[in-house]
């Protein structure tokens, strides 16, 4: 089974591209970040004459995530139980579904935006309440893991020059703790082997000539449970997928199991 997580930073822009990286790749699952549509929006149904099923959660605005698959698609769970607030209302961060061999979560972690803003709280909340969530799925037996675009680089060697990061958000003690507390559930992070360079960046930003100049972050994330790590037969960040005109600043990050 191939698995993969992408944060397309909207599919109904990225549609077209979406459709034949899917067909090229071979992918059975993905976890899509970022749709930046509504549900009506949502393109169901081009996705479905491509054979594969969605489970969606989406409002619109800039969050939204989805898991699509043609390995089955069932225990669907829209939202992040006991998850928190912002403004009011709990934002379409998280879906989840049991598609074939596997149980995945796509996740689109909050940004945070800055160290003393009330959204860099918020993040710290969320990524709590998504421990707690998952903690009975990575004790199961069933291959588990939780996939997308967590906005945080696990260690300094994930992003191309740390000094840059210093004070900034997705690098900070607080919020890779929270991360290592996620792993405590039975999670390890799958790290996947980059196609170019040492690091398997998996975010460049569109200024500067970030991606040219390898200038990237991994912050799109695997985390699989004991039964999901030890059937992971290959994993790879599909850097190509980053490259030409209309491509999202996220590229994929694919991961081949044995199940």
């Amino acid at each position: 089974m191939r698995i993969a997580t992408w944060n397309v930073n909207s599919i109904t822009a990225r549609l077209p591209r979406l459709l034949a990286w899917l067909e090229s790749s071979g992918t059975d699952v993905l976890c899509i970040q970022e749709t930046k549509c509504t549900l009506e929006q949502f393109p169901a149904e081009a996705l479905r004459e491509a054979g594969y099923e969605s489970a969606v959660n989406a409002t619109g605005r800039w969050n939204g995530v989805a898991v699509i698959s043609r390995v089955g698609l069932t225990d669907v769970v829209t939202g992040l139980p006991g998850g928190p607030e912002y403004d009011g209302v709990q934002e379409p961060r998280a879906v989840s579904a049991t598609c074939g061999g596997a149980r995945v979560w796509s996740v689109y972690v909050p940004n945070g935006r800055e160290v003393a803003h009330e959204h860099y709280a918020y993040k710290l909340r969320w990524l709590e309440a998504l421990r707690e969530a998952v903690a009975a799925d990575a004790a199961k037996t069933l291959p588990f893991a939780v996939l997308g675009d967590y906005n945080i680089a696990p260690t300094d060697e994930d992003v191309w020059d740390p000094a840059v990061f210093e004070g900034a958000t997705h690098v900070t003690p607080a919020e890779r703790e929270a991360l290592a507390a996620l792993r405590g559930t039975g999670l390890s992070d799958v790290v996947p082997r980059p196609l170019k360079y040492d690091r398997p960046y998996s975010y460049w930003d569109y200024r500067q000539l970030a991606f040219p100049k390898n200038r990237g972050m991994r912050i799109d994330l695997v985390y699989g449970n004991a039964p999901f790590a030890a059937a992971v037969k290959d994993s790879y960040v599909d850097r190509e997928e980053r490259k030409g005109k209309g491509a999202s600043d996220h590229a994929p990050v694919v991961v081949d199991l044995d199940v």
